[in-house]
Order: structure tokens, then C-alpha cells, then sequence
């Protein structure tokens, strides 16, 4: 389901010419290496009925409208944890202090808390409750994408052995499970529909859009909760740290100088139906692909995450031209970034404004396909495109089309990229309503 989208997409692909790529030396369209991959066909778009996010920028989609424009990040100097590691983070405040209603409070975790509170913003649960009405509870899907779950509440649990066990209090085994966010989302909406957890390490919140809309292609659902959820733990902050990919300062994707990725924490959710009374937005397209490279490092060229882009602008129908702005994965390690502006490079013009947010937020891993999509909506609803804050110097390796400064522009369309670890990449593109 999640490999080479060609193979998969039964019902829409079909053999088609040679896809034309920019050719950063000449403008002119050259001959791809992608001509071997069938295009997928147009697909019929998907409304967007409801969104929100939750991050270090604050709850709700106002915090995050607010520190976009004035250009206020949400990294801190990490204090998470008993020995915090030398960085920044983008830790959403207050999770501490407020616990799960008592009715939820056996599937107790940093990480549904996170999902309790995101799914309380900007009228989501009501948007939800009305959808259940509409179509019946069976006929609402939960696809939702996360890295580590709740693993956070299983390292505290080993360190707390009994005989060997873990402590009665922390025995909930809905809880150590990877599962738990899906079952966690599902029993706190009320959805009875399918219910999926995706697992693609930083992918995993962006696929979840794609999955969605082929379940409701195929007549399974006729509404889905997307989304995602990822929290701070040691698991991450080390392991991260272990591969010499975490910056001692704030993140600066796509500098000259950046030297590795702020990691943070984030929720978010978006309401997709095939006959929404209403659009905030649509889903336009998808595209996944999986470089099958390396186990964290892209493709060198970048052909996946080409393939990716090409093959989200087929099933919108659209050109590259037609995009407006595209929300980059942009972790700012040195390869990642230098990688995806190689892709970006070769499939759009110049005049494409493209920028990564992780300077707002940090890299929040499995939330970050939900959180960089919701910056995307926001460009489509607000007219703001965003720039890349903390980066000042450009890289030279990188084209013109990464922006470091916001401007204001109403767009038609954006793009929003999410590659995770394994060459795991998925692209969305949105269309305004």
C-alpha cells in the first residue's frame, strides 16, 4: 500500500507518455527518468470539510495564523525530560497539567492527551459529530499517522519494573500498542467506520490523506478522520541525537550554515467527505513513492521524491506551474534539504514560493503530513505564503525557488511534501474552495 503507487493504484492508473521535467540549466522541459512510471489518471477531488492543528505555536488554528504572520517561532531551548539534551524543541505547553477526562483516563498518554486537545480546537469535534449524523458512525473512517505513539508512557514503565513487570498502573496494554492513537481517535469521536494506524516514521500523517481517499473511492467510507499525532520522548530525542541529526541551535532549514533538525511535538486533524454540505478546502491530489535508497537517507537525485510531486500534479490535473506554494519537507540537515531542492528544482518553475515551517514548529515526525498540510491550507485561505524563519543565508546548491521571506499572494493551489525515513514520500496538493 505504501510502495511504488504505479503498482497500486489499480483503479486510476494507466500507461501515459513520458512525464517532462524543468530542467534547471536550460528552462527547458528534459527528458525524465520518470518516463518509466505510468501516471496515474485525474481523480475526482475530495472536500475538506473541517482542520485544525496544535503545536508548539499554541491550540487551534488562530496560534498558528498569528505566529505565521508576525513570524514568532515556538522553539525552546529543550526541557524535556530528567538529562535534557543540548537543542531546541517545539514542545506544546501544558500537557502536563491537564489529564484525560475521567470517562478516558485508562488510555492515559502524553500523546492522547496531545489528540485530546487537538481534537478540541477550531469546532473539529462538532464538525465530526455532524458528519456522524449525516452519514452514520459506520460510515466514518480514522486514518491516522504516528512515529512512536505512546512509547513515551512505555520508557517510563520500564523504568519502573516490578519483578520484572511492569507496575499495575501502567499495565494498559491498549496503551503500549501502536495501534492506540487510531483506537485512542476512534473512541473519542465516535467513529465506528474502518480505522487505520499509519506508521511511515515522517510520512505518516501525509498518507493518511492518500489512504483516505482511495477508501472512499472504493465505497468503504463516505467520511474520514485524518491526522496525527506525535510527542517528545526520549526514544526520539535520543535517537535522533544517536544519528548526529539534531542541531544544538534553533533549526535552519535550507541555510547555508544549517547543521541538523529541532525536533517538537504536534496534533492535528482534518474532516475529508465525498459530499461535504461545505468546503473549506479540497483535496486535490496524491502521490507516494518509496526510494527503497537507504534506511534514513534519500535517493540522491531525488527521484522519489520526484516521483512523488509528479505523481500528486497528475491526479489533480494540474501542471507545476498551477502550484502556488508548496509547503517543503525541509528538516535542515545538510543532505534532506540540498536533496528535496535538487527534486523541486527539476519539476517547477522559478516562480514557485517554497518554504519549510519547521523553524516554527520543529520537525514533529508523524504529525508533521497533518501539521505542514494545515500551513498549506492556510496559505490557500489566508493569502500569506509563509518563508523559512531563522534562515538567512541561502544555500547556493539550492534553486530559486526556496523562499526565505513571507509574501503575501493569493494561490489557487499548494503542495505540500512529507518524506519520511526508508524513502518513504508522499506529496498532497490542495485546491482553494
Amino acid at each position: 500500500m505504501h510502495g511504488n503507487t504505479a503498482t497500486v493504484q489499480f483503479p486510476h492508473c494507466r500507461a501515459a507518455p513520458a512525464l517532462w521535467l524543468y530542467s534547471p540549466a536550460s528552462r527547458r522541459p528534459q527528458f525524465s527518468r520518470l518516463q518509466a512510471a505510468s501516471v496515474p489518471s485525474r481523480i475526482a477531488p475530495l472536500a475538506i470539510a473541517a482542520h485544525t492543528a496544535t503545536t508548539a505555536l499554541g491550540a487551534g488554528l488562530e496560534a498558528q495564523r498569528e505566529a505565521l504572520a508576525c513570524g514568532r517561532g515556538g522553539l525552546r531551548r529543550n526541557d524535556f525530560g530528567d538529562a535534557p539534551l543540548e537543542c531546541w524543541i517545539g514542545r506544546v505547553e501544558g500537557l502536563e497539567q491537564v489529564p484525560l477526562p475521567a470517562t478516558l483516563s485508562s488510555w492515559e498518554s502524553r500523546n492522547h492527551r496531545l489528540a485530546w486537545r487537538a481534537l478540541r480546537q477550531d469546532g473539529f469535534d462538532a464538525a465530526v459529530a455532524a458528519a456522524l449524523e449525516r452519514h452514520g458512525a459506520q460510515r466514518v473512517a480514522v486514518i491516522v499517522g504516528t512515529s512512536t505513539s505512546s512509547i513515551g508512557e512505555t520508557e517510563a514503565a520500564y523504568t519502573r519494573l516490578e519483578n520484572g513487570r511492569f507496575p499495575g498502573a501502567l499495565t494498559q496494554r491498549h496503551v503500549h500498542s501502536p495501534h492506540a492513537l487510531g483506537d485512542f481517535v476512534a473512541l473519542a469521536t465516535g467513529a465506528l467506520g474502518p480505522c487505520l494506524t499509519v506508521a511511515t516514521a515522517c510520512s505518516s500523517s501525509a498518507k493518511v490523506f492518500a489512504l483516505a481517499a482511495r477508501m472512499l473511492q472504493a465505497g468503504l467510507a463516505d467520511a474520514a478522520v485524518v491526522g496525527g499525532v506525535d510527542t517528545l520522548c526520549g526514544s526520539v530525542l535520543y535517537g535522533f541525537n544517536a544519528l548526529q541529526l539534531v542541531s544544538s541551535d534553533p533549526c535552519r532549514p535550507f541555510d547555508a550554515d544549517r547543521d541538523g533538525l529541532s525536533l517538537g511535538e504536534a496534533g492535528g486533524f482534518a474532516l475529508l467527505e465525498r459530499d461535504a454540505p461545505q468546503a473549506r478546502a479540497w483535496l486535490a491530489g496524491y502521490g507516494e513513492s518509496s526510494d527503497a535508497h537507504h534506511m534514513s537517507a534519500p535517493h540522491p537525485q531525488g527521484l522519489g521524491a520526484q516521483r512523488a510531486m509528479a505523481h500528486a500534479l497528475a491526479r489533480a490535473g494540474l501542471e507545476a506551474g498551477a502550484i502556488g506554494y508548496l509547503n517543503l519537507h525541509g528538516t535542515a540537515t545538510p543532505a534532506n534539504d540540498s536533496v528535496e531542492a535538487r527534486a523541486v528544482a527539476a519539476l517547477f518553475p522559478d516562480t514557485l514560493h517554497a518554504s519549510s515551517t519547521k523553524g516554527w514548529t520543529g520537525h514533529t515526525l508523524g504529525a508533521a503530513g497533518i501539521v505542514e498540510s494545515v500551513f498549506a491550507l492556510l496559505a490557500l485561505e489566508d493569502g500569506l505564503l509563509p518563508g523559512t524563519l531563522n534562515s538567512h543565508r541561502p544555500d547556493p546548491a539550492c534553486g530559486p525557488q526556496i523562499r526565505f521571506e513571507p509574501a503575501p499572494r493569493t494561490v489557487a493551489h499548494a503542495m505540500n511534501n512529507a518524506f519520511g525515513f526508508g524513502g518513504n514520500n508522499c506529496s498532497l496538493v490542495f485546491a482553494r474552495a
